[in-house]
């Protein structure tokens, strides 16, 4: 058995191909050479527009969603929860003034086969410092989880700890707002 050049790509290969394969999802690539976001906004208007909603609500919706990305004024964990509550129950918004707010669903819970599922290596987010998570997987170009994976000789621990480190202020916190397999 010859041994590979880089054996720390093998389980993130197997998990990239896991994902399209098995589960459907639609691979963006290495994205380590992109200036990433954790929405990506053409993906997530896409999604809106095929289920609707015309361009000038969209970017009434856009605006509002991303004030609340945005505010870290209470703490991180309270942006998160906001942002939870948002995916579960949906933005309400009046399209016109003095019209009654719509819901307007970020993920289709009801038919989940109509949402667009993206998986994504070598995501490099600049934050105050530039950070590269190996995997994160999208639905609607909305970032909701993060993979960081480590070769057979590194510790769970040094995973753990690598993945808390991103989420903290100096480095890559607000890209984490969005994901919800949040380590606090």
């Amino acid at each position: 058995m010859t041994k590979s050049a880089h054996p720390e790509r093998e389980p993130q290969n197997r998990i990239v191909t896991f994902f399209q394969k098995e589960l459907g999802y639609k691979y963006l690539g290495n994205l380590e050479e992109s200036e990433n976001y954790n929405v990506r906004w053409g993906d997530w208007k896409s999604f809106l527009t095929d289920n609707g909603y015309r361009a000038a609500f969209i970017e009434s919706l856009q605006n509002e969603f991303y004030k609340i990305l945005a505010d870290f004024s209470q703490s991180p964990y309270h942006t998160n929860k906001e942002v939870y509550r948002i995916l579960k129950y949906g933005l309400k918004l009046a399209e016109h003034p003095g019209e009654s707010p719509k819901t307007v669903y970020f993920i289709n819970w009801e038919e989940p086969e109509k949402n667009n599922f993206y998986i994504a290596e070598e995501v490099t987010v600049n934050g105050n410092v530039e950070k590269r998570p190996d995997i994160v997987l999208y639905i609607n170009g909305i970032a909701v989880a993060v993979m960081e994976l480590k070769k057979s000789t590194v510790s769970v621990a040094d995973g753990i700890r690598q993945n808390v480190t991103n989420q903290r202020e100096q480095f890559i916190q607000r890209f984490f707002s969005t994901v919800q397999n949040k380590i606090f």
